[in-house]
Protein backbone atom coordinates (compact mmCIF):
# COMPACT_ATOMS: atom_id res chain seq x y z
CA UNK A 1 0.00 0.00 0.00
CA UNK A 2 3.08 2.22 1.07
CA UNK A 3 4.87 1.51 -2.23
CA UNK A 4 1.37 2.31 -3.98
CA UNK A 5 1.18 5.84 -2.40
CA UNK A 6 4.86 6.43 -2.99
CA UNK A 7 4.01 5.63 -7.28
CA UNK A 8 1.34 7.80 -7.30
CA UNK A 9 3.11 10.59 -5.39
CA UNK A 10 6.34 10.40 -7.52
CA UNK A 11 3.72 10.47 -10.91
CA UNK A 12 1.81 13.65 -9.27
CA UNK A 13 5.29 15.57 -8.75
CA UNK A 14 6.40 14.23 -12.37
CA UNK A 15 3.34 15.41 -13.37
CA UNK A 16 3.58 18.98 -11.92
CA UNK A 17 7.13 19.70 -13.01
CA UNK A 18 5.84 19.17 -16.80
CA UNK A 19 3.47 21.64 -15.66
CA UNK A 20 5.93 24.37 -14.37
CA UNK A 21 8.03 23.71 -17.60
CA UNK A 22 5.39 24.53 -20.09
CA UNK A 23 4.48 27.74 -18.14
CA UNK A 24 8.06 29.00 -17.69
CA UNK A 25 8.81 27.86 -21.18
CA UNK A 26 5.94 30.09 -22.58
CA UNK A 27 6.76 32.97 -20.17
CA UNK A 28 10.20 33.02 -21.29
CA UNK A 29 8.96 32.75 -24.98
CA UNK A 30 6.55 35.99 -24.37
CA UNK A 31 9.67 37.71 -22.71
CA UNK A 32 11.47 37.51 -25.72
CA UNK A 33 8.70 38.91 -27.60
CA UNK A 34 8.47 35.77 -30.20
CA UNK A 35 5.74 35.80 -32.27
CA UNK A 36 4.07 33.87 -35.03
CA UNK A 37 4.53 35.24 -38.61
CA UNK A 38 0.71 35.10 -40.29
CA UNK A 39 2.45 33.09 -43.29
CA UNK A 40 -0.61 30.78 -44.00
CA UNK A 41 -3.76 30.56 -42.41
CA UNK A 42 -4.86 27.14 -40.66
CA UNK A 43 -8.29 27.21 -41.59
CA UNK A 44 -7.68 28.67 -44.93
CA UNK A 45 -4.34 27.26 -46.12
CA UNK A 46 -4.48 29.50 -49.66
CA UNK A 47 -4.96 32.85 -47.47
CA UNK A 48 -2.35 35.08 -45.13
CA UNK A 49 0.54 36.31 -47.10
CA UNK A 50 1.87 33.30 -48.06
CA UNK A 51 4.29 32.34 -50.89
CA UNK A 52 3.09 30.14 -53.04
CA UNK A 53 5.79 30.39 -55.85
CA UNK A 54 5.90 32.54 -58.96
CA UNK A 55 4.40 32.91 -61.84
CA UNK A 56 6.55 32.47 -64.72
CA UNK A 57 7.33 34.06 -67.56
CA UNK A 58 4.60 34.61 -70.42
CA UNK A 59 3.65 36.54 -73.25
CA UNK A 60 0.02 37.60 -74.49
CA UNK A 61 -2.13 39.94 -75.96
CA UNK A 62 -3.69 42.47 -74.55
CA UNK A 63 -7.31 43.63 -75.64
CA UNK A 64 -5.61 46.37 -77.80
CA UNK A 65 -3.34 43.36 -79.33
CA UNK A 66 -0.39 44.93 -77.31
CA UNK A 67 1.94 41.87 -76.04
CA UNK A 68 2.44 42.15 -72.50
CA UNK A 69 4.99 39.78 -70.56
CA UNK A 70 5.78 39.09 -66.79
CA UNK A 71 8.23 41.91 -66.78
CA UNK A 72 5.73 44.42 -67.47
CA UNK A 73 4.10 43.29 -64.00
CA UNK A 74 7.30 43.84 -62.17
CA UNK A 75 6.72 46.49 -59.20
CA UNK A 76 3.11 45.97 -59.55
CA UNK A 77 0.94 44.10 -56.98
CA UNK A 78 -1.84 42.64 -59.05
CA UNK A 79 -4.68 40.42 -58.83
CA UNK A 80 -5.08 38.16 -61.89
CA UNK A 81 -8.24 35.64 -62.38
CA UNK A 82 -9.40 33.03 -65.38
CA UNK A 83 -12.42 33.93 -66.74
CA UNK A 84 -14.08 33.46 -70.79
CA UNK A 85 -16.59 36.05 -72.23
CA UNK A 86 -19.43 32.89 -73.16
CA UNK A 87 -19.32 31.95 -69.39
CA UNK A 88 -22.75 31.66 -67.83
CA UNK A 89 -21.53 30.79 -64.68
CA UNK A 90 -18.95 32.17 -62.21
CA UNK A 91 -17.38 34.74 -64.93
CA UNK A 92 -19.77 37.78 -64.58
CA UNK A 93 -19.73 37.38 -60.51
CA UNK A 94 -15.39 37.78 -60.63
CA UNK A 95 -15.64 40.31 -63.56
CA UNK A 96 -18.13 42.27 -60.99
CA UNK A 97 -15.88 41.53 -57.98
CA UNK A 98 -12.57 42.99 -60.04
CA UNK A 99 -14.91 45.96 -61.13
CA UNK A 100 -15.55 46.55 -57.17
CA UNK A 101 -11.96 46.43 -56.57
CA UNK A 102 -10.90 48.89 -59.71
CA UNK A 103 -13.55 51.03 -58.02
CA UNK A 104 -11.99 50.68 -54.05
CA UNK A 105 -8.61 51.34 -55.31
CA UNK A 106 -8.53 53.92 -58.04
CA UNK A 107 -6.04 55.88 -56.60
CA UNK A 108 -3.98 52.81 -55.92
CA UNK A 109 -1.38 53.32 -59.32
CA UNK A 110 0.70 50.34 -57.96
CA UNK A 111 -2.29 47.82 -58.33
CA UNK A 112 -3.04 46.21 -61.41
CA UNK A 113 -5.91 43.77 -62.44
CA UNK A 114 -5.57 41.07 -64.77
CA UNK A 115 -7.90 38.64 -65.79
CA UNK A 116 -6.97 35.81 -68.49
CA UNK A 117 -9.23 34.05 -70.76
CA UNK A 118 -9.28 30.21 -70.92
CA UNK A 119 -11.25 30.92 -74.64
CA UNK A 120 -8.90 32.13 -76.58
CA UNK A 121 -10.09 30.57 -80.03
CA UNK A 122 -13.56 32.81 -79.47
CA UNK A 123 -12.05 35.61 -76.98
CA UNK A 124 -10.01 37.55 -79.24
CA UNK A 125 -8.70 40.74 -78.63
CA UNK A 126 -11.91 42.94 -80.19
CA UNK A 127 -14.33 40.56 -78.13
CA UNK A 128 -12.20 40.63 -74.91
CA UNK A 129 -12.24 45.09 -75.81
CA UNK A 130 -16.11 44.50 -76.19
CA UNK A 131 -16.33 42.82 -72.40
CA UNK A 132 -13.74 44.70 -70.51
CA UNK A 133 -15.82 48.13 -71.84
CA UNK A 134 -19.24 46.20 -70.24
CA UNK A 135 -17.55 46.62 -66.93
CA UNK A 136 -15.80 49.65 -67.28
CA UNK A 137 -12.68 48.33 -66.76
CA UNK A 138 -9.71 51.10 -67.10
CA UNK A 139 -7.30 49.84 -69.81
CA UNK A 140 -4.09 51.52 -67.78
CA UNK A 141 -4.74 49.50 -65.05
CA UNK A 142 -7.37 46.26 -65.81
CA UNK A 143 -6.22 43.56 -68.21
CA UNK A 144 -7.81 41.24 -70.35
CA UNK A 145 -5.10 39.24 -71.47
CA UNK A 146 -5.35 35.88 -74.17
CA UNK A 147 -2.76 34.03 -76.41
CA UNK A 148 -2.18 30.42 -77.50
CA UNK A 149 -4.60 27.76 -76.08
CA UNK A 150 -1.60 26.01 -75.05
CA UNK A 151 0.21 28.84 -73.45
CA UNK A 152 -2.95 29.69 -71.55
CA UNK A 153 -3.59 26.60 -70.23
CA UNK A 154 0.06 25.95 -69.23
CA UNK A 155 -0.16 29.04 -67.40
CA UNK A 156 -2.64 28.19 -65.57
CA UNK A 157 -2.21 25.06 -64.28
CA UNK A 158 1.87 24.75 -63.99
CA UNK A 159 2.26 28.85 -63.03
CA UNK A 160 -0.66 29.12 -61.05
CA UNK A 161 -1.51 25.72 -59.83
CA UNK A 162 -5.11 26.38 -61.28
CA UNK A 163 -7.86 24.22 -63.13
CA UNK A 164 -8.47 25.15 -66.66
CA UNK A 165 -9.84 23.16 -69.69
CA UNK A 166 -11.99 22.95 -72.35
CA UNK A 167 -15.35 20.76 -71.75
CA UNK A 168 -15.39 18.13 -74.04
CA UNK A 169 -19.07 18.07 -76.11
CA UNK A 170 -20.12 15.39 -75.09
CA UNK A 171 -20.32 16.40 -71.61
CA UNK A 172 -21.24 19.64 -72.23
CA UNK A 173 -24.84 20.16 -70.69
CA UNK A 174 -27.62 22.29 -70.93
CA UNK A 175 -26.19 25.42 -69.28
CA UNK A 176 -23.75 26.41 -71.78
CA UNK A 177 -20.70 25.90 -70.19
CA UNK A 178 -18.16 25.03 -72.78
CA UNK A 179 -14.71 25.84 -70.42
CA UNK A 180 -14.16 24.69 -66.62
CA UNK A 181 -11.22 26.82 -64.76
CA UNK A 182 -11.08 28.05 -61.16
CA UNK A 183 -12.70 31.03 -59.66
CA UNK A 184 -10.44 31.56 -57.14
CA UNK A 185 -8.42 35.62 -57.57
CA UNK A 186 -4.86 35.20 -57.27
CA UNK A 187 -2.81 37.80 -55.29
CA UNK A 188 0.32 38.31 -56.96
CA UNK A 189 3.55 40.67 -55.13
CA UNK A 190 5.75 42.94 -56.71
CA UNK A 191 8.37 40.21 -57.42
CA UNK A 192 5.97 38.09 -59.23
CA UNK A 193 5.69 35.65 -56.58
CA UNK A 194 2.27 34.26 -55.68
CA UNK A 195 0.78 35.83 -52.22
CA UNK A 196 -2.59 34.32 -51.62
CA UNK A 197 -5.97 32.62 -53.37
CA UNK A 198 -9.53 33.83 -52.35
CA UNK A 199 -12.68 32.60 -53.53
CA UNK A 200 -14.00 35.15 -55.98
CA UNK A 201 -17.50 34.40 -55.98
CA UNK A 202 -17.61 34.76 -51.86
CA UNK A 203 -17.81 38.34 -50.10
CA UNK A 204 -15.74 37.16 -47.14
CA UNK A 205 -13.23 35.83 -49.29
CA UNK A 206 -13.06 39.36 -51.20
CA UNK A 207 -12.99 41.29 -47.59
CA UNK A 208 -9.87 38.58 -46.75
CA UNK A 209 -8.23 40.14 -50.06
CA UNK A 210 -8.81 43.42 -49.68
CA UNK A 211 -7.22 43.05 -46.28
CA UNK A 212 -3.67 41.21 -47.65
CA UNK A 213 -3.60 43.52 -50.80
CA UNK A 214 -3.45 46.76 -48.95
CA UNK A 215 -0.93 45.16 -46.72
CA UNK A 216 0.93 44.55 -49.95
CA UNK A 217 0.36 48.02 -51.41
CA UNK A 218 1.76 49.33 -47.78
CA UNK A 219 4.99 47.39 -48.45
CA UNK A 220 4.50 45.93 -45.47
CA UNK A 221 5.32 42.23 -46.30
Amino acid sequence: MKEATAIQQQFLWGLLLVVLASVIGVAIWRWQGVRPTREVSGERPLEGLGVFGKVPDFSLAERNSRQVERADFLGKVWVANFIYTHCPDTCPIQSAQMKELQTEFTSEKDLWLVSITVDPRRDSPEVLSEYADRFGADPERWFFLTGEEEAIYHLAQKGFHLGAAEIPHEKRDASGATHTHSPRFVLVDRKAQIRGYYPGTDREGMVRLRRDLRTLLLGER
